[in-house]
This record gives structure tokens, C-alpha cells and sequence, in this order.
């Protein structure tokens, strides 16, 4: 049996291994409220004498702790090469732990990662390990256990969306790529203590007025026809000091990312954003809502397009324009189509000439046809196959197929398309059903929203908290 097919899109916004969708450490990394799990016992000495003032040290872009311009290092230790363990408040976290994590995000690549990109990834890994011990301990403390069945049962439906409820299958496919069960288990304990958490210690507190949901209604409503932009974005923290290697890091993602890398993957696994969760989503944002180097750059993006490093306050931002529309406006690529394929194959062996000869004369027999009804009977009396599929939406079509479709009556043919190869196709619109006109979020949806949008900005301020009291060790 035919199927409809069409010419590939080039935009791919997470890789599949064999029809399996990798979901690599989503999720969403932060935190507000803190708690010291241990002190410190012991004091760095620093020789020679603190004469700045207090005045002076707040002055300094580094607040009150001084750096002076001409720092000499004692010995040539580099605190950022480590081997990939560590002990985190107690709780060890091995190289096999990370080996493990790091398959998955390697299969998530689809193995396509340099040996230097490696390195990076590996302490990119490690650090989510660290922060996903700490997510799990801060549970812990506050008497937050998550019952093994829970994360069974998790782990069953993970299994049964990629291999048809066969966990055998799963978790022989996470031992062929160099992971675990296990490893994928200790990441849903990860991820369901630190919902859990946020849940019970920041939801609570998130108080979203009335008057607030219903301003943000009404300029909505006053924006109405303006463009809005789906953005996703990969964001990397950087201080002065660490600027230039912060902005070498995000240029090898963009390198990545251009080669095939999936933005999805990188966004879960790298931006420092609290959309890291969800790929780097943005959602439907306007123009407005973004930092002015954001905002310069996404007016001139073409759907699918990848941007950046675009140097922003406190980092760096990678963004990828997944789509844009009008506010509260139908959108013709939300048209459902009727479409009918007629397809012709070429014999083996034809040249480019003649193909295109076969391809002129297909068309012309199919221009005789008297639209859909009448297409079957033309397309078999020139051995010809058709197949139908009235479930198509125009957004999910390539480009250049997308605009030209939209202006065609029903009965009418695009030109035809094909290969030496593939053979030559023809589209032929049956049918249309335009979009209803799009009268936004609810009042509902978009206090919910806003709540979400709240409690990842706490989030975030908890875990940093939980990083800067941590006890690490590296071995």
C-alpha cells in the first residue's frame, strides 16, 4: 500500500532511535527556599593582607568578595578538571552513574558528538546528577518519599509509549546503549520528588490575582492582529569572568545543533533557563516580552531557523523559531486539507531527460481529470496509483508545498514533484475546512499560566539556594 508522502522536512526538533524518543533530564532545574544540610568545617587561607574597604568591595561587580586585578595562582591545579564523581552532601554519585546518564544523552544525539563535545557533556552530566541528589535529599528532609511502585509504574509507561507496554523491551534497549534501568529510574525519582517538593513547599505560596489575570487579558485583546513568535531558547549563565568561555561553549552547541543535534535535547541538557523542562519551549510570546537582542534577532527569523549565540544580560541565548502567528487571528495554516497523491514511478535505468518528458505528459493526463472524483479513472489509464488522506493540516507541510496549496480552489493540482529515483508526484486539493477564529486562553488557562510562570522563577532561586549551601566532593 501507497502512503502520502511528500517532500522531508528539514527542520527536526528531537531525534527518534528506532521510533524511541529520548527524554533527557527534563527537568526543571529550581529552587527557593533554603536549607543548610551541613557546615563548613574548615577555612580557605588566603595569604597576604585584606586591605579594601567595605565600601569598596560593594562597589566591585563581585559584591563583597574581592578579587584583585593582578590574582596569582598558587600551584596549577584547575578546579574545573575533574573526574566524573563526586559526594554530594553524603550521597556518592559514581562514574558508573554518569557513564550510564551520558549514554542516554549520546543515543538522544544519535551518537553524532565529537570526543571534545563528549568532555563537555560529561561534566554537564555530572552536574545535573549533583543537582538531581540534591533535589532528592531536600525531598527527603521534608519527609517526601516517593514509593518504588510509583516509579515503576512511571518507568511501565515510558515502556508502554515506546514498546508497546514490553518493559523486557526497554530495558534491553537501555542496556544495548550503554544505560540502565536503573539510571532511568533514579531520574523519574529525581524528577517526581522535585514536583512533589515544589508542590508542597512553593505552589502554596503563589498567589495570582484576579486583577492580574484579567489586565493581561485585556492587553491580549488590545494586541489583537500583532505577530506573536514560538520561540525555543538554550540560555548559559555567564559572568564577566567566565564570558569567554561561556560564549566557546555556546558556539560548539550551535555547531552541533547545525550538524543535526537535536534543539530539544541541547535545551534539556544545557540551558540554564527554568524552560530547560520542556526543551527550551518558550510557547507564543510577542515581541515585547523579549530582552531588545532577542527581540532584533527573532523579527527577521524564518520559520525553522536557528540564531545565535545572541549575547544577552547574564549569558548567552541560542533561539530557534519553531513558528509565529497573529494574536487572536485565524491562521490559514491551521486550514484542514483533503488531499489526493497521484504517484507514477520511472523504470530503472531512466535519464534525466526522459523523466522529465514522463513527468510533462503525467501532468497533462492529470490536468484532464474533472477533479477528485474523476482522478481515480485518469490515474489508471496511465498506470498511475492514488491515495487520499482528508486529515492533512497545511502547517504540517513543507514550506513551499504549505504556501502554494493554500491557493488553490478544490480540483485544482500543484505542479508536479519527485525524482529519478522516487518517481513524480501530483497533489490535488479535495476539500478545506478553514480555522475558527482564535479567541485566546481562558481566564482559567492563563491564571494557570501565570501561576507556572511564578513558580518556576521560585524554582529556580530554591535550587541555587540548595547549590550554594551543598558539601561536594570531588574524587
Amino acid at each position: 500500500m501507497r502512503h502520502l508522502s511528500l517532500p522531508p522536512e528539514h527542520i527536526r526538533l528531537g531525534p527518534v532511535e528506532n521510533g524511541i524518543e529520548i527524554t533527557v533530564q527534563a527537568i526543571n532545574r529550581s529552587k527557593f527556599i533554603k536549607q543548610a544540610l551541613h557546615s563548613i568545617g574548615a577555612a580557605i587561607v588566603i595569604s597576604g593582607s585584606l586591605a579594601a574597604s567595605a565600601a569598596n568591595a560593594q562597589s566591585a561587580p563581585q559584591g563583597q568578595i574581592v578579587i584583585p586585578d593582578d590574582v596569582k595562582m598558587f600551584g596549577n591545579d584547575n578546579p574545573n578538571m575533574r573526574r566524573a564523581t563526586a559526594v554530594v552532601n553524603g550521597s556518592v554519585i559514581t562514574g558508573t552513574d554518569v557513564d550510564q546518564r551520558l549514554a542516554l544523552v549520546l543515543a538522544a544525539n544519535q551518537g553524532k558528538v565529537s570526543d571534545e563535545e563528549k568532555k563537555r557533556l560529561r561534566l554537564q552530566v555530572l552536574r545535573n546528577l549533583i543537582d538531581e541528589t540534591l533535589q532528592i535529599q531536600e525531598a527527603k528532609a521534608s519527609d517526601i518519599d516517593i514509593a518504588q511502585a510509583e516509579i515503576d509504574q512511571s518507568y511501565a509507561r515510558v515502556a508502554a509509549q515506546n514498546f508497546n507496554q514490553n518493559t523486557d523491551a526497554m530495558d534491553a534497549y537501555l542496556k544495548r546503549i550503554g544505560s540502565s534501568p536503573d539510571s532511568l529510574k533514579r531520574q523519574i525519582r529525581g524528577e517526581l520528588s522535585w514536583q512533589r517538593l515544589l508542590q508542597r513547599n512553593v505552589a502554596p505560596f503563589i498567589n495570582i490575582s484576579e486583577d492580574e489575570v484579567n489586565e493581561v487579558l485585556d492587553r491580549l485583546k488590545a494586541s489583537k492582529g500583532t505577530e506573536e513568535y514560538r520561540l525555543g531558547e538554550i540560555y548559559l549563565a555567564a559572568t564577566p569572568e567566565s564570558r569567554d568561555q561561556v560564549g566557546q561553549n555556546a558556539m560548539q552547541i550551535v555547531q552541533q545543533l547545525r550538524e543535526g543535534g537535536s534543539f530539544v535535547a541541547y535545551a534539556r541538557q544545557y540551558s540554564q533557563a527554568s524552560t530547560a523542562a520542556v526543551g527550551g519551549d518558550l510557547g507564543w510570546i510577542r515581541l515585547a516580552q523579549l530582552p531588545g537582542e532577542l527581540a532584533a534577532a527573532a523579527r527577521e527569523m524564518q520559520t525553522g531557523q536557528l540564531v545565535g549565540p545572541i549575547e544577552v544580560p547574564g549569558g548567552f541565548s541560542i533561539i530557534y523559531l519553531i513558528d509565529k502567528r497573529q494574536v487572536l487571528t485565524a491562521d490559514p495554516r491551521d486550514a484542514v486539507l483533503a488531499l489526493k497523491q497521484i504517484s507514477m514511478d520511472f523504470p530503472k535505468g531512466i535519464s534525466e531527460a526522459q523523466a522529465g518528458a514522463k513527468a510533462e505528459a503525467f501532468a497533462k493526463a492529470i490536468s484532464a481529470a474533472k477533479g477528485c472524483g474523476d482522478v481515480e479513472k485518469v490515474a489508471a489509464g496511465i498506470g498511475a496509483q492514488v491515495v487520499a488522506n482528508d486529515q492533512v493540516r497545511a502547517r504540517d507541510l513543507p514550506g513551499p508545498i504549505q504556501n502554494a496549496i493554500l491557493q488553490l480552489s478544490p480540483g485544482e493540482t500543484l505542479p508536479p514533484f519527485g525524482s529519478v529515483e522516487d518517481g513524480v508526484r501530483i497533489l490535488m486539493l479535495c476539500g478545506r475546512d478553514d480555522p475558527q477564529v482564535d479567541s485566546g486562553p481562558s481566564f482559567d488557562q492563563l491564571m494557570s499560566q501565570m501561576e507556572d510562570e511564578r513558580i518556576n522563577k521560585r524554582a529556580q532561586m530554591y535550587l541555587r539556594d540548595l547549590r550554594r549551601d551543598a558539601i561536594i566532593e570531588y574524587n
